[in-house]
């Protein structure tokens, strides 16, 4: 699990005046919550925030709040975000105080590894889920899970329940559905490719 700590001072005010003054001075607002946590309005780095987010962990990186008062040491996870559809810049933050000694649901991403053995034979590699939900300590959160599609042929499939987890990392759900398969033509596309051929003979004679 990816750890990093993020600068953030507490603020008193709210508001869109607020907030236009504090990305003036290259900060967004956000708000810290959890169980057992007093929520708190603060105001973080856009850059460092920004760096957190495009790193490998992404989304679930472990954070340490440095800062003044109770937040200070906090670990918390990025839960929500704000951004701007047509700037693509960051607008808000919400962090989820989290206790490391208790399991926590997560989403994960699920990176396919490998060519299928489909593919080679002209078969599509299609991943039905791009991520999936888990749940563990946050110390053990996966930075994503790793799927061997080598051996899938045409037909294919793979379920979630085939998925290696690493130690202490469970699935909360019992339904075993697909992550990935492998599609040849359809049998639209090869109706349509036998009239094609059918009218090209059709032409030559």
């Amino acid at each position: 699990m990816a750890q990093t700590e993020l600068n953030v001072s507490q603020r008193e005010g709210l508001g869109k005046g607020t907030a236009r003054s504090l990305r003036r001075e290259g900060l967004i607002p956000a708000v810290m919550y959890g169980k057992g946590v007093e929520n708190c309005a603060l105001a973080v780095e856009t850059k460092q925030l920004a760096a957190i987010i495009g790193s490998e962990a992404g989304l679930n990186t472990l954070i340490t709040l440095k800062g003044e008062g109770a937040v200070d040491g906090k670990v918390v996870i990025l839960k929500d975000m704000q951004i701007d559809p047509v700037r693509e810049e960051l607008l808000h933050a919400d962090f989820q105080a989290i206790d490391l000694k208790a399991k926590t649901h997560v989403m994960v991403p699920l990176v396919a590894v490998g060519k299928s053995a489909g593919e080679k034979e002209g078969g599509n590699l299609q991943v039905i889920r791009h991520e999936i939900e888990l749940v563990c300590l946050p110390t053990n959160i996966p930075t994503a899970l790793e799927i061997d599609v080598t051996a899938l042929g045409i037909g294919d499939a793979l379920h979630v329940q085939d998925i290696q987890l690493p130690e202490g990392v469970e699935l909360p759900q019992d339904v075993n559905f697909t992550v990935v398969t492998v599609t040849g033509h359809t049998a639209e596309a090869e109706e349509e490719s036998a009239e094609e051929v059918a009218e090209a003979e059709q032409t030559a004679e």
